[in-house]
This record gives C-alpha cells, sequence and structure tokens, in this order.
C-alpha cells in the first residue's frame, strides 16, 4: 500500500462509498501480515519505495506461493523472489500466471509497474570478470532494472586479459553506478575502481579453485582496495548490489 491508497480510502470514507470496518481492516494489513510462517511486511512498500522481496532458498514451493500471493494483494509494486528453484517457479506459475522467471538470475518476477521511467542518462553498469560470475550479475542487473534503472553490461571482461576491459572505457565513464562482480582473487573491482570518478560495487563471487575459499579471497581482496570509490557486499549477493546501485542512481 502506498501513500495515494490511503488517501484513496480516506477519500471513498469521506464520500461514504466504503464502510468504516472495511477502512480498519485495511488499515490493520498496513504493517505486516502474520501468515504464522511468516510476518509480511506490507509497510516496506511505503517506507523504501518497492515491496518486500522474498528470500526463497530454504523455503517450500508453497511459502513462496503464499507469500507472492499475499505481496500481490496487498501492493503495487514489482514483485521478486530470490534464490528461486525453477521447479518453485513453475508451481507458483499454475495460480499466478503472470508470474515470469529469469533460469540465470533464478528469480520470480512480476515486472507490473508500467509507470516507471528509465532514466537514459544515469544508468547501471554490470561488469563481470569472467563467464562464470555471469548468474551473480544477472541478478544484479534484473533487481536494478526491476527497481526502474536502465542497466547495461560488459561480460567477461577481467584483469587475465586486461584489454578486454579497455575495450569498454566509454561504457565504464558513462555510467553512473558501476557494479563489478569478480572471483578468483577479485581484482577486477580496483582495476575499474581506478577508471572512473563514479562510485563502484564490488561482489566477490564463489567463483574459482580451492586457495579461493569460496569467494573468501575474492571478498578480502575487495575490500583491501587500494582503489578510493569502491564498496563491497556480500559474497554471491547481486541482489543487495542491485538494491544499494539502484539506491544510488536515484539520488539527485
Amino acid at each position: 500500500m502506498k501513500d495515494e491508497d490511503i488517501r484513496e480510502l480516506l477519500r471513498q470514507y469521506k464520500e461514504g462509498s466504503i464502510q468504516e470496518e472495511v477502512v480498519m481492516q485495511r488499515m490493520r494489513d498496513i504493517p505486516f501480515e502474520d501468515m504464522g510462517f511468516a510476518e509480511v511486511d506490507h509497510h516496506r512498500e511505503m517506507r523504501q519505495g518497492f515491496p518486500e522481496v522474498i528470500y526463497a532458498e530454504g523455503k517450500t514451493k508453497e511459502q513462496v506461493l503464499s507469500i507472492l500471493q499475499s505481496l500481490y494483494r496487498n501492493s503495487r509494486g514489482n514483485l521478486m523472489a530470490t534464490r528461486a528453484s525453477r521447479e518453485k517457479y513453475e508451481f507458483v506459475k499454475k495460480q499466478m500466471p503472470e508470474m515470469e522467471y529469469d533460469e540465470a538470475a533464478r528469480i520470480i518476477y512480476l515486472e507490473r509497474d508500467k509507470t516507471i521511467v528509465r532514466d537514459e542518462e544515469r544508468y547501471v553498469l554490470v561488469v563481470t570478470a569472467g563467464t562464470s560470475d555471469i548468474p551473480v550479475a544477472e541478478e544484479a542487473r534484473l533487481t536494478a532494472w526491476l527497481w526502474g534503472n536502465l542497466v547495461k553490461t560488459c561480460y567477461d571482461c577481467g584483469v587475465a586479459g586486461i584489454h578486454r576491459l579497455f575495450a569498454h572505457l566509454e561504457e565504464i565513464r558513462s555510467a553512473n553506478v558501476i557494479i563489478v562482480i569478480a572471483g578468483m582473487e577479485g581484482a577486477l573491482a580496483s582495476v575499474v575502481g581506478g577508471l572512473t570518478d563514479k562510485p563502484v560495487i564490488a561482489v566477490p563471487t564463489s567463483i574459482g579453485y580451492g586457495a579461493s575459499f569460496h569467494g573468501l579471497s575474492a571478498l578480502l581482496s575487495m575490500l583491501n582496495s587500494c582503489a578510493s570509490g569502491v564498496s563491497v557486499v556480500n559474497i554471491d549477493n547481486g541482489f543487495g548490489a542491485g538494491v544499494l546501485a539502484s539506491k544510488i542512481n536515484k539520488m539527485r
């Protein structure tokens, strides 16, 4: 529920076209809905401009469906369930046929807010070191897109062939926010950070051989970056990077 929804409720009540009990019931559901296994935050869209996003991993397909249905009834923005399997999507789609699925990003989503105007002059750029990093990158890309941003991508531009990165200097210098996604030693974030005056969000991935410790090596490298203006999110957290990039991109 958004501010305009509350105003509409009050207007209808003032005009006498809606009962007081109905208004009270809808107002009670604004903070959250207790579903027993989840307390769905219906106030989040009002606070943050986007409905609560479901982390599907660890939830049953029935729980994911129930939460999505609740969010659909009580919000107006785009819907997302991250880290979702195709099995869960197929189950959800039987009851909510309008829902879509991005296989690479592992996101069940509904892009229903058609009023979003994406600023052509202020875009988010997603850069990956390798092709193996693309699933995390796609999570970041789709998240930033659903949050209302124009998003461009440059994939497989790692430091092992740094000339590939330099071929994309124009995109790097023109972007308003850059998400850099890398596993192994995570060096790409520092390189990109040294090429731009825009904020860089580094995402370490769990890609790499044994001594990469499932992304810990890349995480520590990024945290110790000598390039200024580089921030770091958690390992494989493309969603978190997409949300942060969106918030930065929309600041004026």
